[in-house]
C-alpha cells in the first residue's frame, strides 16, 4: 500500500496546504507514512521568505536523491513558495524531482500519485484538509484541535523586500460558503478553534464579484457552526483594518481579540523605502481604534531589523514605537536579500551584519521586558485555556490571547478550561485548574 510523507517549512498557509495535500493523497489511497523514510512518496513544501528556509530545502533534496542513488524506491515532490510560475531553472538543478507544484496547486503531485493508484478506488473528491485531530488518531497520538483555514491566496502589497507576493500571486478570496463548508467539516472532526489565514487577511473579499463580503462576514458565519469555540486570524495589514472588523471582534463572543499587525518600522522613510503603504501614524490609529473598542485586547506585531539603508535614528524611531504601544508579542528579524525582489535588484544590502544582530538583540530585549510586564498582570487571575496538546501528566494550552499556559492534568485536550495562573514568565504561564490547592513550589 503506497505511503506519503510531506515536508512542511514556513507558515501556517503552507501548513494548511499539505493537511489538504494529504487529504487528496489519503483519497487516491496513500496512507502516512509512520516515518519518513518509510514513505513512497516525499513530498517537500518549501518556504522562501528567508534563505535559511530554502537552504533546508536544498538540503533534504541532496538526502533524498542519494537514497534513490542507493536503491531506495522513492518518488519526490516539491511545492510551495520555492516553486514560481516557471520550474525551468528548478527543473535543470534537481531533475530527479518527479513533480513540481506552486501553492494551492497540488494537481501535478496528485497526477504524481495516480500513476501508482488503483482504479477501484473511485473519483478524487473535493480537497477538504484532514485535520491534525484526524491524521494522529491513525496513530494514536492526538495533537490537538485546532485547524488553520486560508480564506485569501497571494498578496497584492508589493514590499520591496518581499517573495511572497511574486511565488503566490495576486490576493485571490475564497468564496464564503466554501470556507464555511470548510470550518464545518472541521468542526465535524473535532476541530475547536480555526484561524483564518491570508498573507493580509483583511483584505478578503474585495475581489469577490458574486457576494459582498469582507472578514467580519467569516466570522459572523463561524458564530452559527456548533464545535467551534474560537476564532483566529492573521496575518493582518494596518491599511486593511476597518471599523466593522474590530467591531465584529470586540461584539462576537467566538473570536479572540488577538490582532497580529506587522509595522516592520517604526520610521516613515524606512515604511517609504519598504513601500508599505502606509505611514507610522496610520499604524498608531490603527492601535488606538482596537484599544478603544478592546482596552486589553492582544496585540501583536512584525519588525525586520537592518534593510537597506536603516539608519541609527530610523532604528531609535522603531525602538520609540515599540516601547511606547507596549506589544504583547514581537516577532523580530534581520533584513536578508531575496532574489527577485525589488530591494535585491536595486537596494545594496548596506548594513553590516553585526549592527544587524545588535539590533535584533535589542528588539529581543524590548519583547521580553513588554511581554513580562503583560504577562504579570495574570499572576493569580483565572484565564479560559482551550487544551492543545499534554505530555508528561502536563497539558498545555493557550489564552484567548494567545499566551501559552501549561498546568497539571491529563484527558483533557480539546476542551476549554478555567486556569488559575500561578507563575508568569515572558515566554509563558503555568497555573492549575481553578478552584484547586496550589501546591507549594520546590
Amino acid at each position: 500500500m503506497a505511503t506519503f510523507h510531506i515536508w512542511t517549512l514556513g507558515c501556517q498557509m503552507n501548513q494548511a496546504d499539505s493537511l489538504k495535500l494529504a487529504a487528496g493523497l489519503e483519497q487516491l489511497g496513500y496512507h502516512q507514512a509512520p516515518s519518513e523514510d518509510d514513505a513512497d512518496l516525499y513530498v517537500i513544501n518549501t518556504c522562501s521568505v528567508r534563505q535559511h528556509a530554502e537552504d533546508r530545502a536544498y538540503s533534504k533534496l541532496g538526502v533524498l536523491r542519494k537514497q534513490r542513488s542507493d536503491g531506495r524506491n522513492l518518488q519526490i515532490a516539491v511545492m510551495g513558495c520555492m516553486v514560481g510560475p516557471r520550474t525551468d531553472d528548478l527543473e535543470r538543478r534537481f531533475p530527479y524531482v518527479d513533480a513540481w507544484a506552486r501553492p494551492q496547486q497540488f494537481d501535478p503531485i496528485l497526477e504524481l500519485a495516480s500513476e501508482e493508484r488503483d482504479p477501484s478506488e473511485g473519483e478524487l473528491g473535493a480537497l477538504l484538509p484532514l485535520t491534525t485531530v484526524q491524521m494522529d488518531r491513525t496513530f494514536g497520538v492526538p495533537d490537538g484541535p485546532t485547524a488553520y483555514v486560508p480564506v485569501i491566496h497571494g498578496c497584492d502589497k508589493f514590499c520591496t523586500y518581499c517573495i511572497v507576493p511574486l511565488r503566490r500571486g495576486r490576493e485571490e478570496s475564497r468564496p464564503s460558503a466554501d470556507v464555511l463548508a470548510e470550518v464545518q467539516h472541521l468542526a465535524n472532526h473535532g476541530v475547536r478553534e480555526v484561524t483564518l489565514l491570508g498573507q493580509t487577511v483583511e483584505a478578503y473579499g474585495h475581489d469577490l464579484e458574486h457576494e459582498d463580503a469582507d472578514l467580519a462576514t467569516l466570522f459572523e458565519g463561524i458564530e452559527a457552526i456548533d464545535g467551534i469555540a474560537r476564532t483566529r486570524f492573521l496575518t493582518s495589514y494596518p491599511k486593511d483594518m476597518t471599523d466593522r472588523i474590530i467591531d465584529a471582534v470586540a461584539d462576537l463572543p467566538k473570536v479572540c481579540e488577538h490582532f497580529n499587525i506587522p509595522v516592520q518600522s517604526g520610521s516613515n522613510s524606512m515604511l517609504d523605502r519598504m513601500r508599505r503603504g502606509y505611514r507610522v501614524e496610520d499604524f498608531e490609529d490603527c492601535v488606538a481604534r482596537i484599544r478603544s473598542r478592546m482596552p486589553d485586547a492582544a496585540i501583536a506585531t512584525d519588525v525586520i531589523v537592518g534593510c537597506p539603508g536603516e539608519t541609527e535614528a530610523e532604528f531609535q524611531a522603531t525602538v520609540d514605537l515599540l516601547e511606547r504601544t507596549g506589544f504583547d508579542i514581537i516577532h523580530v528579524a534581520a533584513y536578508s536579500p531575496r532574489p527577485g525582489t525589488y530591494a535585491y535588484r536595486k537596494l545594496e544590502d548596506d548594513v553590516p551584519r553585526e549592527v544587524k544582530k545588535e539590533r535584533l538583540h535589542i528588539i529581543e530585549e524590548i519583547h521580553a521586558a513588554s511581554s513580562q510586564r503583560i504577562n504579570q498582570r495574570l499572576l493569580g487571575q483565572t484565564v479560559e485555556v482551550l487544551v492543545e496538546r499534554e505530555a508528561d501528566n502536563r497539558s498545555t494550552g493557550r489564552t484567548r490571547h494567545g499566551q501559552l499556559v501549561h498546568f497539571d492534568a491529563t484527558n483533557r485536550i480539546g476542551d476549554l478550561l478555567d486556569v488559575t495562573i500561578d507563575e508568569v514568565t515572558s515566554w509563558s504561564l503555568r497555573g492549575r485548574e481553578a478552584n484547586t490547592l496550589a501546591l507549594p513550589l520546590v
